[in-house]
């Protein structure tokens, strides 16, 4: 049995896909107080990815990359745990908290646009080091080819092209969105509605997958429905708490949530 996890939610309801249930697009749904079920139609259209801690396991490099930059701005370093803590929310949030962490204090502009500065060329050198796909997403990708896909990051655009051709992944997406590609970033819906219109696709027919917070809540306000990635870089309580609508523990539970072959 794949168990895709369900929020929970004030009426208790539970999500569960059947194994060889003959209709791969629909879910089993129980109500825990009374035992009854009933069936939902999952159909979705378009599939629209975060990126670091739901296609890629960056944290490594994302680690190197910070510590680089506040050693070489003589601030020390921070633990792999806090730096992570810090990821999802795009490059400038990064590093603005990170230096709160060493300095104890508010960071002035000037240290912000220096460190950013710096960041931006150790990561540039580092950002393939070690990040690599996580498991079962090259086959779920292949698997799921014919559904329209698209990638909806807070990682700057150039770093997340560079990624996903190095990978050999950036060939099933029509679209990639970076942090900085429009004027808005997640959580606002503005990413995912345009990810959407470039998969012709409309908002409501779309599921978007993510491993933070920020990822369900910009879902959430773009009419989609959310799936977390446990094994990413939060895990299932942040996931939970933020309502996601199914939680996956292995990334190829996607061809199961979806009807992939």
């Amino acid at each position: 049995m794949c168990v895709l996890h369900k929020r929970r939610c004030t009426t208790n309801i539970l999500l569960v896909a059947l194994k060889n249930f003959s209709q791969p697009n629909f879910l089993i749904q129980r109500r825990a107080a009374c035992g009854s079920y009933f069936l939902i139609y999952m159909n979705f259209r378009a599939l629209l990815f975060d990126l670091d801690g739901t296609l890629i396991d960056s944290r490594a490099d994302l680690v190197t990359s910070v510590n680089l930059m506040l050693d070489e701005l003589s601030y020390g370093t921070l633990s792999a745990t806090q730096i992570i803590s810090f990821v999802g929310e795009g490059i400038r949030l990064l590093i603005e908290r990170s230096l709160r962490a060493c300095l104890q204090h508010e960071p002035q502009e000037a240290q912000i646009l220096q460190a950013l500065e710096v960041y931006a060329g150790k990561y540039r050198e580092h950002l393939l080091d070690q990040t690599r796909l996580y498991p079962e997403v090259a086959e779920t990708l292949q698997a799921l080819s014919h559904l329209p896909k698209a990638v909806v990051t807070n990682k700057p655009h150039e770093f997340t092209l560079t990624i996903l051709d190095a990978l050999d992944v950036q060939p099933h997406f029509v679209a990639v969105i970076g942090g900085d590609s429009l004027p808005e970033r997640k959580p606002s819906p503005a990413p995912l509605l345009e990810a959407a219109r470039l998969c012709e696709v409309a908002p409501e027919d779309c599921l978007m997958i993510g491993d933070t917070r920020i990822d369900m809540l910009s879902g959430q306000a773009a009419g989609m429905k959310t799936c977390g990635y446990i094994a990413g870089f939060r895990g299932k309580e942040e996931l939970e708490a933020a309502r996601a609508d199914f939680l996956i523990e292995r990334f190829g539970e996607l061809r199961e949530l979806v009807g992939g072959a």
